[in-house]
């Protein structure tokens, strides 16, 4: 029987910045998910909790911002906070990633590194203040999770050191796109910082929005320069779309729909069907967990291309992807438990064409597919 999937980009992102996962892990889910026809997984390498790849050129990078003191017990919105007080670290050497980024390949799976800035940036200001618009202020790995106030300055040596960072990312990832974050990146410092207004009013910006768009755009001409594509998240639309930029569109449709009307690519990654790290039944009885709720159904109602695009525009639309963000999944039997039968779901929704979905068949076959998880022991959630 002849069959090709409905979308180019079939996608799962791991996030190893929060929670360390370690070669093996990572290889584990990457042959589970090609198994299900997917075909890219994004790693999610640096965030404000941990910097998780070797940059030569800045060892500092791992050798200090690897490390967090201490990690948050329970849930971020508890009050009082409690720690663990037990230092968390672990990183990818480059000889690391060339074993993934290998094994990978050898299943037809892309993968696509995501270094995140300008914001989710602490880790890399800890390792080097100069990169931070006070380098006189002491900033740490962040041991909680939520968004720091932290962000690059936009000066030219940072810019230059994250493009030479790009650089090596770049010998070690041969896919065509990066990922250069550009989430929730807070303007607070950047406000009151004299630099940063400087800069701002030497390039003829109006505000800081448009000063974020201007250092992403400095990043998509470096990758552009080097035969590269750059992606983002949706807020990377901000002030300005960057040349030859895609969108990862996570806040709903709203972020593909504006990507696709200019004319550029765009990736449906929406928080409301595709978060698998939300809760996927009554959180009374589930691991604990960032909130949400999620279940295979309701992933199952996801749909890739938003209504009401032109002919065009449809063709902008790669594909889907779903998030693992590893917050409160501190280990790989944790993450099975959240990525499966939920990315069974997406898998048929990436693959198959959206006439004739229906869930209840869908569930049908799932009954059967189970045996298969049980035979490669995947710790799946039981509903389904």
């Amino acid at each position: 029987m002849d069959d090709a999937p409905a979308f180019r980009w079939r996608g799962m992102m791991l996030d190893v910045a929060r929670h360390f996962f370690s070669v093996d892990e990572v290889c584990r889910m990457i042959e589970l998910f090609a198994r299900h026809k997917m075909n890219l997984v994004h790693l999610h390498l640096t965030d404000d909790q941990g910097w998780r790849v070797e940059i030569r050129r800045y060892p500092n990078l791992t050798a200090v911002g690897s490390i967090r003191r201490r990690t948050v017990i329970g849930q971020e919105s508890a009050r009082p906070k409690r720690y663990d007080e037990t230092p968390y670290g672990g990183f990818f050497t480059q000889a690391d990633i060339r074993k993934i980024v290998a094994f990978a390949a050898r299943r037809h799976m892309t993968i696509v590194p995501e270094i995140d800035m300008p914001g989710h940036m602490a880790a890399a200001i800890c390792a080097y203040p100069e990169l931070g618009n006070y380098p006189e202020n002491k900033v740490e790995v962040r041991d909680c999770w939520g968004i720091s106030y932290q962000i690059l300055s936009p000066r030219r040596s940072t810019i230059e050191f994250m493009q030479n960072v790009l650089e090596e990312i770049l010998e070690l990832f041969p896919s065509r796109f990066i990922h250069v974050g550009g989430d929730e990146a807070r303007k607070d410092e950047w406000q009151i910082c004299h630099e940063a207004q400087r800069i701002m009013a030497e390039q003829g910006l109006r505000n800081e929005q448009e000063l974020q768009s201007y250092f992403i755009g400095e990043m998509g001409r470096f990758l552009r320069s080097r035969g590269r594509r750059m992606i983002g998240w949706d807020e990377i639309l901000e002030g300005g779309l960057a040349e030859g930029a895609a969108v990862m569109s996570w806040h709903g449709e709203a972020g593909a729909v504006a990507a696709a009307g200019l004319g550029h690519d765009a990736v449906m990654a929406s928080k409301e069907f595709v978060y698998f790290d939300y809760f996927q039944a009554d959180p009374a009885h589930e691991p604990l967990g960032i909130g949400g709720d999620l279940p295979a159904e309701k992933v199952y109602r996801f749909h890739p291309l938003p209504k009401g695009l032109s002919e065009e525009e449809k063709t902008h639309i790669l594909g889907g992807q779903a998030q693992l963000w590893s917050e409160y999944i501190p280990n790989l039997s944790h993450l099975e438990y959240m990525a499966f039968p939920r990315a069974c779901a997406l898998a048929e929704k990436l693959w198959s064409p959206e006439e004739g979905a229906d869930f209840v068949d869908f569930k049908r076959r799932l009954d059967c597919h189970r045996a298969r998880l049980a035979v490669m022991k995947v710790h799946a959630h039981p509903l389904p």
